[in-house]
């Protein structure tokens, strides 16, 4: 199951296993019971302190659990953990047999102090680059507390589950059989939905702070470059973002980042946040921003759990989501048959009808992707011809799974009351109205900048980005601004990262020839003024 250099390395991982750890499956006659089988017993067979059984009695077959001999296993994969999850299995190997996790001590305190009962079970599919931080923030929450279990489940090896349960997008999280959560989730996010005192917490230690030289807003490429420029000028730099990593996270592959060949969007997050930790920069993640208020050299922004931060400059880069079409039925059927990412949710709809909206790159590429996967694709398009690169097109027009329409109107997502059923576009051309019967809806139409909470603060364009000029400045003097949230043109994560380092430059030189504000803390100020 395992080839030889997996295997190599695994052996020097569970080298460190502290304690023995026993794999107990429960297997049926299928092919995957027999792959689950051999994976385990590869593992077996590296380490002495691990041992497998396989008269587990699990309803769900094919599965296995990774416990200690003397208790109760809490971690379960109902599948097998190949692709982006075989970390998820390496990290619960490691982590049940003792080995400390590499997460802060605060976070594992937190872990261990929670109190109750906790059930989790988290739908996936192998080719969702996600889902590995839902399983493994899950894993280790159930490694270090006896009250919380997890399990993974493998939605496309437990397709009636999925249909039954209507699991219509991965990763999918239940806690004790109830709705927990859709979507990439970080440990830290998935703490402050069970600890109810979390947020309060928080909003206290955040509002103790000292007032910052200059304090980015979003952790995407653009808001780690500026934050790492600034901290090398040896100023007090804070970033506060909803998700270090942004919409990065969300982006699987990377080819044109200059002189990386290729990555993936989490690897890409990850490295930039590492590179932020060098530096001393106070970085506040999960933390949502909802007004900004301008002040005569100290401005304030105000979050979302009552917490007020202070700056004598402000970076904004809260980059961009995906835009929706805002037709009937497209919210109440998100999550439902609506998606937004081929790669994660596209197993679920195997042998299934979809469509696709959006006749760009993105929304070919995910086309072609689907027509692999699914029985048919139905791609809609706006405008009077497809608007994606000519070698996308000739490879989409030589499927013979995909139906193209351009000239499309979207105007009505239908369903059942539970799932998506078929969706509803106007010929623009004729007037006439259509209705397609299908299962799984495809939203790939670009783009909308994160700044409803800057209307009336700063300048926006009507397409509501924020007007910045050469230097990153915004309309409002000391904020400057960075990356997909502002008017410079070409949404590219090298660009962001370099518009972010210029906002940066240009904050500092700003600081440095303005007088110094009356700051409301008495903490020591770094003083930038500089002679005429």
């Amino acid at each position: 199951m395992l080839d030889a250099a997996i295997k190599t390395q695994l052996a020097a991982y569970l080298e460190k296993l502290q304690t023995p750890i026993e794999l107990v499956a429960s297997l049926d006659d299928s092919d995957a019971a027999r792959q689950m089988g051999e994976l385990l017993a590869d593992i077996a067979a590296l380490s002495p302190k691990v041992s497998v059984r396989e008269d587990g009695t699990d309803a769900r077959k094919p599965s296995f659990s990774v416990g200690r001999p003397d208790e109760a296993a809490r971690i379960r994969f109902a599948g097998i953990p190949m692709g982006h999850e075989f970390t998820s299995l390496v990290l619960a190997l490691m982590q049940t047999g003792g080995h400390p996790p590499k997460v802060d001590a605060a976070v594992i305190e937190q872990i261990k102090n929670l109190k109750g009962k906790f059930r989790f079970e988290t739908y996936i599919s192998l080719s969702c680059h996600n889902c590995p931080d839902v399983v493994q923030a899950l894993n280790l929450m159930a490694a270090l507390n006896p009250g919380v279990e997890s399990v993974m489940i493998d939605g496309a090896l437990y397709q009636d589950e999925v249909s039954a349960r209507q699991i219509m997008a991965v990763p999918t999280v239940l806690l004790n059989g109830e709705p927990f959560g859709q979507g990439r989730m970080t440990i830290e996010e998935i703490l402050a939905k069970v600890d109810t005192g979390a947020a309060a917490r928080d909003a206290e230690k955040l509002d103790a702070k000292d007032a910052y030289d200059v304090l980015v807003v979003g952790g995407g490429p653009a808001g780690a470059a500026a934050a790492i420029y600034a901290a090398r000028k040896g100023i007090r730099t804070g970033v506060v973002a909803e998700r270090f990593g942004g919409q990065v996270l969300d982006t699987l592959g990377i080819e044109n980042f200059i002189s990386v060949q290729r990555t993936e969007g989490p690897k890409l997050a990850m490295a930039l946040e590492q590179h932020v930790k060098e530096y001393e920069v106070d970085i506040m993640n999960l933390q949502r921003a909802t007004a900004l208020i301008p002040g005569e050299g100290m401005h304030q922004v105000r979050l979302v759990n009552g917490a007020t931060l202070q700056a004598k400059s402000l970076i904004l880069a809260t980059g961009a989501r995906w835009r929706e079409m805002n037709v009937p039925g497209e919210k109440e059927y998100k999550a439902k048959g609506v998606c937004f990412c081929p790669h994660c949710d596209g197993p679920l709809f195997k042998g299934k009808r979809v469509a696709v909206i959006g006749g760009g790159n993105s929304g070919v590429e995910a086309a072609i992707d689907l027509a692999g996967i699914v029985s048919h694709v139905t791609l809609l398009e706006f405008d009077s011809k497809l608007r994606a690169d000519a070698v996308l097109q000739a490879k989409l027009g030589s499927l013979p799974n995909v139906t193209i329409v351009t000239s499309a109107l979207t105007t009505e997502v239908t369903g059942d009351g539970e799932k998506v059923n078929g969706i509803v576009y106007q010929d623009r051309s004729s007037g006439a109205t259509h209705r397609v019967e299908l299962e799984g809806i495809f939203v790939q139409i670009g783009l909308l900048p994160n700044t409803d909470w800057l209307k009336g603060i700063v300048n926006l364009s009507p397409r509501g980005e924020i007007e910045i000029d050469a230097r990153g400045q915004t309309s409002v003097p000391g904020v400057f601004a960075a990356g997909d949230a502002t008017t410079s043109p070409y949404k590219q994560i090298i660009i962001a990262m370099g518009d972010g380092a210029k906002a940066s430059l240009s904050a500092f030189d700003h600081l440095i020839r303005s007088p110094a504000p009356a700051a409301p803390s008495t903490a020591p100020s770094l003083d930038l003024r500089q002679p005429a």
